[in-house]
């Protein structure tokens, strides 16, 4: 491969894997005047905003009548599982500091993997297995001096990580369901119409007026995320172009190691916002083992033929 494509599609992985590590941080902030469900819509709007932008420019923006019933169904559907794991993701938060969420997010690849051999029959390879085995032991590991109160008790803590599991899901029932969609449609256009889709299911339950109760520091961390999602997606959808799917999904894997490093800048810059973990070494040893897990798990997809 030519050295430079190499490091293109390398850098705009990285990108991608900092700015999904970085952002839990960000929606912690918004989180003290916003609820969920309006910093999502904010998040869908304003990408949805410029996603259109683009497709107008192409002259690509697509036709709801070369999708025909089944599919029309098959994108509503769609849309309500990544709706609501983005909802669940900003959920969690509210229970779980930025770590915890993340390295619980890392079961997606897994459930992925599982939904791949139920519903298409495909075979797991030794990688993907490997990685399986690595993300719950060190879920073990990172949950080590609380795994009493994980499986003894529903407490804040519980039902934190009972919400990131089952964004996790949502997320791998969409990630499962895009596929035939992208038979149709290109990857902008399923997400532009996904935005649009998903605006409108949030719509009846956000409390837009909660943006003028904001700070400046909190109006700052939503535009971030807002931001976020559209560079975050591009960078992604242009890695996965120009780059190996498994490279792109083992450099991704990474993000939750974004996490604590960005953790430990905010506590010091902004203690007041963004509180301390009270995490282990042991802790941190099986965060890093979730990681090598993900990564493994992730190429072992990435690496199959396209269905």
């Amino acid at each position: 491969m030519d050295p430079i494509r190499h490091w293109y599609g390398f850098s705009l992985s990285l990108t991608t894997a900092v700015l999904w590590g970085i952002l839990p941080i960000f929606i912690k902030i918004c989180l003290e005047s916003m609820d969920a469900v309006t910093i999502t819509l904010y998040r869908f709007v304003i990408a949805g905003l410029f996603v259109l932008m683009v497709l107008l420019r192409k002259k690509s923006v697509p036709r709801l009548k070369s999708l025909g019933l089944k599919k029309g169904i098959l994108l509503v559907v769609a849309t309500l599982f990544l709706v609501i794991n983005y909802v669940a993701n900003v959920k969690g938060l509210e229970y779980l500091a930025p770590e915890t969420t993340q390295v619980v997010m890392q079961v997606a690849p897994f459930l992925l993997m599982l939904g791949g051999v139920v519903f298409f029959g495909e075979r797991l390879k030794k990688i993907e297995i490997m990685g399986a085995v690595l993300i719950f032991a060190g879920l073990m590991l990172f949950f080590n001096d609380r795994l009493a109160d994980l499986f003894m008790s529903l407490n804040h803590f519980t039902i934190g990580v009972l919400i990131v599991i089952f964004a996790a899901t949502t997320w791998a029932a969409y990630a499962l369901m895009q596929k035939p969609l992208l038979r149709v449609l290109t990857a902008k256009q399923l997400t532009l119409l996904i935005y649009l889709l998903g605006t409108l299911m949030l719509l009846p339950f956000a409390h837009l007026s909660q943006l003028f109760l904001m700070n400046t520091l909190q109006l700052a961390a939503l535009l971030f995320c807002c931001i976020n999602t559209i560079v975050a997606y591009g960078a992604f959808t242009e890695a996965m172009h120009v780059w190996q799917a498994s490279k792109v999904s083992a450099v991704i894997a990474l993000s939750p190691l974004f996490t604590f490093i960005s953790m430990l800048v905010a506590v010091h810059f902004y203690p007041e916002h963004i509180k301390a973990s009270d995490l282990d070494i042991w802790a941190y040893i099986g965060g890093g083992v979730v990681i090598a897990g993900s990564a493994l798990t992730s190429m072992g997809r990435a690496t199959k033929p396209k269905i």
